[in-house]
């Protein structure tokens, strides 16, 4: 499958002046664009276009032609059951329409994407790669203990997935019927997801690290009939008790418990769990279930507006949204953006370090890779398990050639040392990603250094759940980097930065807003499952006309989008607007700072208030005795490289801070504490170390009361 449209030339070279150069106007801050000089392609790269070439393909997918270009990508791209006559229909509501006494509902056309057209996901991911090559493989299974790795081929997957799907089927599952997936991160959960896509179910899978009450949650919001887990998990030398957990959330449910079958992968074997955590009746080994059902299950015919699955992410209060995507367009979105952004050719092999039960699993471990027919890489323990070469070891025994990753594994790594990746043949890698938050300079650099010897192209990705697929990004062999920034919008999408007082689009160049998108992508979510209000409350109401991220942004002298996290992240100190970002760059710079979480908070003479948290590389000596000298002299710092009026008025060193288990900080939480509402959180099943909480907690009472 070739790895550029037919219309971009082929390949092509050209200097570090490549992007033209705007009329000046006011420049971002330093700490925002620490780099004047763009970096140029590497010639690692091998896609081809420049970026002349990049601005004719965006335009032709943006512009009057654009339906035709999709529906060369949807055709040339994916299996169609039934071909579709009609490429897309509806739009963002205007103002008028989303008046709340409007009487009437909006006269625009719901957003569909090929909608009189079919397709099965599973048999785009699966069937057509093991027709056509059983032995490539599909997924490389990297265990949590080294050396346990497994490589399952395409020929294996199909066979597997068959079988789950006639399980499912036996146990009354449905088209439009809901799964629930509860698993680690082993390779039997893409058997799960694509046998749910096989047969229409709707698969809503739950991070295996979440409490029991989330997974309650999320199970009597999707009112599943069969839930899908392990009796445990293994991650960094340690055992989850996974079923357990699961158990405990069935309980929790009561007698509202739509469950009634229990699928069970044996992942390490418990005999406890077997012997005590075992419901006959109700629950099931996977194995013994796959033995006695037919070898082949015949893949559902799906519309491309059918729900393929739902997944749920958390807030800081209400309930979790579940996010619907539907089959055609999503895979369309999944599959172009690791075909474009990740440069994927034939014999590639592609690895997402992340979780199953996020999006960026979702899309970049399951849908994307092998909806192309590449092979992919389910990696399950930990960055520094059993050393902090892990990644790195994984990275030359496999021969990786794409590896996507998180800023905050990426400062971690670098916090522990380069000596860790130097002794391993990194060669085989042409393409690091980056994604989750925007990945501070000193993070991008060493990134670049060490890992990519100056040779890989990176892109630093933005997109969200909503999103289903990337939306903001480089593209290798195309477009020059700057650390930092995520720099252009991919095919099909249409950013603006727009006024957040007065809803108006911002033009040119030196300027700073909200993003937002101005028309539908295939890949956009499409709902809140059971709630469609607050999807339009959330994500259309705000910026009628827009698809509203959430995220503030600026866009530089050169036209480059710089993410600056979500919105009530952009703090305002006496009029002077500047993103945690740009603060967070500047702490960083200390070189005794490993990490850091700015927050802006309510301040009666400013408006708002700076408030740092930031935690120390281990070989960084201080003590309670020289600590108040330490905050004076990273305060200094923040005024010489951004200004004074950027001085945080609070910073609390401490051991470590509240992160996602898949390493996202969590600010809200830091937010809550500082103003006060530390027994107001919200939800709290998203923290990797809740214990981490209550420490902040203290702390930062401790030092109000100081």
């Amino acid at each position: 499958m070739a790895a550029a449209a037919s219309n971009l030339p082929g390949p092509a070279r050209h200097d570090s002046q490549g992007i033209p150069m705007h009329s000046p106007g006011r420049r971002l801050t330093t700490a925002t664009n620490p780099h004047k000089d763009i970096h140029p392609v590497p010639d690692k790269s091998h896609i081809g276009p420049d970026i002349e070439a990049y601005k004719a393909a965006h335009s032709d997918t943006v512009g009057p032609h654009s339906d035709a270009w999709w529906a060369q990508q949807a055709r040339e791209n994916l299996t169609w059951i039934k071909d579709f006559s009609i490429v897309r229909t509806g739009g963002f509501p205007s103002a008028e329409e989303l008046k709340e006494d409007n009487p009437n509902p909006p006269s625009t056309l719901p957003i569909t994407w090929f909608p009189d057209g079919s397709l099965n996901a599973c048999y785009n991911c699966v069937d057509r790669h093991a027709f056509k090559n059983p032995d490539l493989t599909a997924i490389i299974y990297e265990a949590d203990e080294p050396g346990e790795h497994q490589y399952i081929t395409y020929g294996m997957l199909l066979n597997e997935v068959c079988r789950v799907a006639n399980v499912l089927k036996d146990m009354g599952v449905g088209k439009g019927d809901t799964v629930t997936i509860y698993l680690p991160m082993t390779w039997q959960a893409a058997a799960a997801f694509l046998a749910c896509a096989r047969i229409g179910a709707i698969h809503s899978a739950v991070f295996a690290g979440f409490s029991a009450e989330s997974l309650r949650d999320r199970i009597l919001d999707c009112g599943s009939t069969v839930l899908i887990t392990a009796d445990e998990g293994r991650r960094g030398g340690r055992s989850v008790a996974t079923k357990v957990i699961a158990d405990q959330a069935l309980k929790e449910c009561g007698d509202a418990n739509p469950v009634k079958h229990v699928l069970v992968l044996s992942r390490t074997g418990s005999k406890t769990v077997a012997s005590q955590h075992f419901t006959p009746g109700r629950d099931v080994w996977w194995h013994e279930a796959v033995a006695n059902v037919p070898s082949y299950c015949p893949p559902e015919a799906m519309n491309s507006e059918d729900g393929l699955f739902i997944l749920y992410t958390s807030g800081s209060t209400g309930k979790p949204k579940g996010i619907l995507h539907t089959t055609g367009g999503y895979l369309l979105g999944a599959l172009l953006t690791v075909k474009y952004v990740f440069d994927v050719h034939p014999g590639d092999k592609f690895a997402c370090m992340a979780d199953v039960g996020w999006i960026t699993g979702h899309t970049y471990i399951i849908y994307g890779p092998l909806s192309l027919g590449t092979t992919t890489t389910f990696f399950e323990s930990t960055p520094v398990y059993p050393s902090p070469s892990r990644y790195w070891e994984t990275v030359s025994k496999h021969g990786l050639t794409q590896f996507y990753s998180s800023p905050t594994a990426v400062r971690l790594l670098r916090k522990l040392g380069h000596q860790h990746v130097q002794d391993h043949d990194l060669s085989s890698l042409r393409v690091l990603g980056s994604v989750g938050e925007p990945i501070n300079p000193e993070a991008w650099n060493w990134f670049n250094e060490h890992v990519g010897k100056g040779e890989c192209a990176i892109v630093d990705t933005f997109w969200q759940t909503e999103t289903g697929s990337i939306i903001v990004t480089p593209l290798p062999g195309a477009i020059e980097t700057k650390p930092g920034s995520a720099t252009v919008p991919f095919f099909g999408i249409e950013t603006e930065i727009v006024d957040s007082m007065t809803g108006k689009a911002l033009d040119g160049d030196n300027i700073e807003g909200v993003l937002c998108i101005k028309k539908p992508w295939p890949s956009i979510a499409r709902t809140i499952w059971g709630d469609h209000k607050r999807f339009i409350d959330t994500y259309l109401r705000p910026y009628p006309g827009y698809y509203f991220t959430g995220d503030g942004a600026g866009r530089d002298e050169h036209g480059y989008i710089w993410i600056k996290g979500r919105v009530d992240d952009v703090i305002n100190v006496s009029g002077h607007r500047m993103s945690t970002a740009e603060v967070e760059s500047a702490l960083l710079l200390h070189n005794g700072v490993a990490e850091t979480a700015v927050i802006g908070t309510a301040d009666e003479m400013t408006g708002q208030a700076v408030n740092a948290f930031v935690t120390m590389k281990p070989e960084f000596s201080y003590n309670p005795t020289t600590e108040q000298a330490l905050v004076k002299e990273l305060v200094l710092q923040v005024r010489k490289i951004i200004g004074p009026f950027a001085a945080p008025k609070r910073i609390f060193i401490v051991a470590d801070l509240p992160k996602t288990r898949s390493g996202k900080i969590i600010r809200r939480i830091l937010r809550k504490i500082v103003a006060g509402e530390g027994d107001q959180l919200g939800d709290l099943s998203t923290v990797a170390e809740p214990e981490v909480v209550e420490v902040i907690k203290k702390k930062v009472a401790d030092s109000m009361s100081a």
